[in-house]
């Protein structure tokens, strides 16, 4: 996806800095990335034919999900969005309706990280997304980081 088709696709990055850090691939998308794993697509889909989704969760498309979907990996429900040292954090985007549409991580620095669908991941601002097709940010997720990230840091 070209730099102009992604800002056509979220206005708001128009007006905010953001940068290509991968190239496209089909393997995951953007919970997936959120969730640290770049082999799958992590949808609830029903049935389950080219997706994962952590056993024992619902499959079933609502934020209650996906906030459980996320705690199978260590994440709890945080106010915000602000960077807290020894915290990992997500942000999960919802549309009008209240149905989750995308997730995003935050980067040590304090930016975040997406996996844009199927093409690549950019590294942006939080409300860089918000107002187009992923709707808006609904819920921060947190979880203190674990081990073997924070050696690597």
């Amino acid at each position: 996806m070209s730099q102009w088709r992604i800002k056509a696709e979220f206005p708001r990055l128009k007006r905010a800095p953001f940068f290509l850090t991968s190239p496209e691939s089909p393997h995951y998308n953007c919970v997936a990335w959120a969730a640290d794993d770049d082999q799958n697509v992590w949808w609830p889909h029903l049935p389950p034919l080219f997706s994962y989704w952590p056993p024992g969760v619902p499959r079933k498309e609502d934020l209650q999900t996906f906030i459980a979907a996320f705690a199978t990996l260590g994440y709890t429900v945080c106010a915000d969005g602000a960077l807290e040292p020894g915290f990992e954090k997500v942000a999960l985007f919802a549309d009008a309706e209240g149905t989750p549409k995308h997730a995003a991580k935050q980067l040590p620095n304090g930016r975040w990280t997406s996996k844009l669908g199927l093409a690549e991941d950019i590294e942006h601002i939080i409300w860089g997304l918000e107002g187009g097709q992923y709707g808006n940010v609904v819920q921060y997720l947190k979880r203190k980081i674990p081990p073997q990230v924070a050696s690597k840091a």
